[in-house]
């Protein structure tokens, strides 16, 4: 059961929850639990029985898979405030279709799947707001897939510079290790470290630690490798 003050304020501002009745929402936080998971422990794996979904109160949590040929492949950074795994409540899927990992100490909500799904029977703004949600994620899954087609890997980096820059800084700020911004784009992390390398180099970019400033943007959108 659900019981902290604050965190229960925290699910109650959130989209998936500001519209529920009050009855109804405190039956859901009745079923709901908080869960602290230490950085690097595993919250679920791929293939768990897809059963409940989460709202990151603090910390973060990367959601990945494991190929057929063993390798881990990071499909999206969980950050404080965002849910996850709710779109499972809509299909038929049994099974969650990736893991999750703790990337720092976090603290969530553990939501029951089922019984929110019957609270939403009479609530069809909640229900256009998932569709919203899972609409912006399968956009940013296209994103990703378009990255991933391409066969030039400094263009996956260079594509992927441009995708996460502040529009006024020209700074991308990486909010995960290299190793795992290498995942995400299909490519082993000495070649990810290898091409930024190449980029500095070139006065193309500037690296400061997880920060990296673009400096010539025009220059940088068409480097062609050599």
């Amino acid at each position: 059961m659900l019981t902290h003050p604050q965190i229960v304020l925290t699910l109650r501002r959130h989209h998936l929850f500001s519209q529920l009745p009050e009855k109804t929402f405190e039956d859901v936080c009745t079923l709901a639990n908080l869960k602290r998971l230490p950085n690097h422990a595993p919250l679920m794996h791929q293939g768990d029985p897809a059963d409940r979904f989460f709202l990151l109160v603090s910390g973060q949590i990367k959601l990945h898979r494991v190929t057929g040929e063993g390798q881990e492949h990071l499909v999206e950074v969980i950050q404080p405030g965002q849910t996850f795994a709710e779109a499972l409540l809509f299909t038929q899927a049994k099974a969650y279709p990736v893991s999750a990992t703790a990337l720092k100490d976090c603290v969530l909500v553990s939501i029951e799947g089922q019984h929110y799904r019957r609270a939403l029977e009479d609530q069809p703004k909640i229900c256009l707001a998932i569709l919203a949600s899972m609409s912006i994620h399968l956009h940013q899954r296209l994103k990703d897939i378009d990255t991933l087609t391409l066969a030039n890997a400094s263009r996956r980096v260079i594509n992927f510079l441009f995708q996460e820059r502040d529009t006024l800084s020209g700074e991308v700020v990486l909010q995960v290790p290299k190793r795992l911004v290498a995942s995400k784009l299909g490519i082993q992390p000495e070649t990810f470290s290898r091409i930024l390398h190449r980029l500095v180099e070139g006065g193309l970019i500037e690296v400061q630690r997880r920060t990296i400033r673009i400096l010539c943007e025009e220059q940088l959108m068409g480097y062609q490798a050599g």
